[in-house]
């Protein structure tokens, strides 16, 4: 962290603080001449975060925050600190999201280079065999901890594989471009200041619209979504491609976890990853 302060310009004034340890990543704190500083060091799972930031950085520059440090190698991330988020200082999240509908458009062009520095392909014609390999890692934890009624979930699971094919089958022929997803995009991801995002360990490759299944699910606000979908074309043709979008990528969001979670299934977000495949069976595209 100094040796990279010292390139930049900036000098450490206090002393270095470890807020958050998981076991995808854990992040250091500190305070410098210029306000405070970040340093990330990723997890296995999460490693491709560090050579996205400066992919990033050179393809979008204005929606993301400009790395202090990267270090390739070891995996570490050194950020300036963005400000308040949308948590703390909101904004128009439709304006945001169409923000954020033009940072994916950008990035369309580039799945191939996106996906050769790590980040997960979850695009439609993958996700069946994704949808079997999320079933298999789940059983894992169904097997040593699950109830009576998570016996039951996955059971059920296991007969809607079919219906969950079709799904994507139907998705792929979607002619709108895959993309990068963040897949936990929410108004602490978010800082107010420039809507730039950030957090992007559990980001993957799919199509654009799967990034619509958490802020949706956390205010089902149509306005808000028109105005994410307006930037691809006209929202009213849009709309059951991306309810079709967001129910194949709860998939995704299943693997996501299953990666951060690396195995443990006494983590105490061990029955997430089967709640989120649980969702596939509810009669809404939301989780």
């Amino acid at each position: 962290m100094d040796d990279r302060l010292a390139g930049a310009g900036l000098v450490r004034t206090g002393e270095v603080t470890q807020p958050r340890v998981q076991s995808w990543a854990t992040v250091l704190r500190a305070e410098t001449n210029r306000g405070v500083v970040w340093l990330k060091a990723c997890g296995p799972g999460t490693a491709f975060e560090v050579p996205l930031y400066p992919l990033l950085r050179r393809l979008a520059p204005d929606r993301v925050l400009a790395p202090i440090g990267v270090d390739l190698d070891r995996k570490w991330l050194l950020l300036p600190d963005g400000g308040p988020t949308m948590k703390d200082s909101p904004r128009d999240l439709a304006e945001v999201l169409a923000g954020y509908a033009k940072l994916q458009r950008d990035l369309a062009p580039h799945v191939d280079e996106l996906l050769g520095i790590g980040v997960t392909d979850m695009r439609a014609e993958v996700m069946p065999k994704r949808f079997t390999e999320a079933m298999g890692a789940i059983s894992d934890y169904v097997e040593r901890r699950g109830t009576e009624a998570e016996h039951a979930t996955f059971a059920k699971l296991l007969d809607f594989e079919d219906t969950y094919r079709g799904w994507c089958e139907r998705l792929a022929e979607d002619p709108v471009p895959p993309s990068l997803d963040h897949n936990d995009l929410h108004q602490s991801n978010v800082f107010a200041t420039g809507a730039k995002f950030y957090d992007w360990g559990d980001s993957v490759i799919a199509h654009p619209f799967a990034s619509l299944l958490l802020p949706m699910t956390r205010a089902e606000d149509h306005r808000v979504r028109d105005a994410y979908l307006a930037e691809f074309g006209p929202p009213a043709e849009l709309v059951e491609s991306a309810e079709l979008a967001c129910r194949v990528g709860k998939v995704a969001r299943t693997l996501v976890w299953l990666r951060a979670l690396d195995g443990d299934v006494d983590h105490e977000y061990a029955s997430a990853p089967l709640e989120h495949m649980a969702s596939l069976l509810k009669d809404t595209y939301l989780l």
